[in-house]
């Protein structure tokens, strides 16, 4: 019924096509929080590995917290990654760059891993997958990827830009 009503309205004013390039404006999309976030799951998953076995309710609580800010990063990379997969690659970056579809589906999957289990192994393999998918995004922006040493606690690199 309102479908029909919208053609009567668009018959009398003629509305004109609009169409949208993307979610943000061109420009704005950044591998960044990605990375943060991948950092952020592999130090929680020490904190949580390093902790002794819990005996009092405060301990209790402390891994309880780790474990929601563990989850709540892994969950950050995956929604950062579908907007750079959705968003931003194009199939002519897929031409260039045919690994990027495995690349993200094993991102993906190994958040999701990192969410479900307290695996070492899994968040470390997150952050480098997340790291070729940003040294492939800064290629693709016609700039040179550099890797830096984080300044996080947990000692690996930022892949960024000259």
């Amino acid at each position: 019924m309102m479908h029909g009503l919208l053609k009567k309205i668009d018959s009398l004013i003629g509305f004109r096509e609009a169409s949208a390039h993307c979610d943000v404006p061109c420009g704005i999309y950044d591998p960044h929080l990605t990375q943060l976030a991948a950092h952020t799951v592999i130090r929680m998953t020490k904190l949580i590995k390093a902790f002794p076995e819990p005996t009092k309710n405060e301990h209790v609580h402390r891994i309880v917290r780790y474990t929601q800010v563990k989850d709540e990063y892994a969950e950050l990379c995956k929604h950062e990654l579908r907007i750079l997969f959705g968003d931003y690659f194009k199939e002519k970056h897929i031409q260039e760059y045919p690994e990027l579809p495995k690349l993200f589906v094993n991102a993906l999957r190994l958040a999701s891993k990192a969410r479900q289990e307290i695996n070492t192994e899994a968040s470390n393999e997150l952050l480098t997958t997340v790291q070729k998918i940003a040294e492939i995004f800064w290629k693709t922006k016609g700039l040179e990827p550099v890797r830096v040493k984080s300044p996080y606690p947990t000692g690996g690199e930022m892949v960024l830009h000259k």
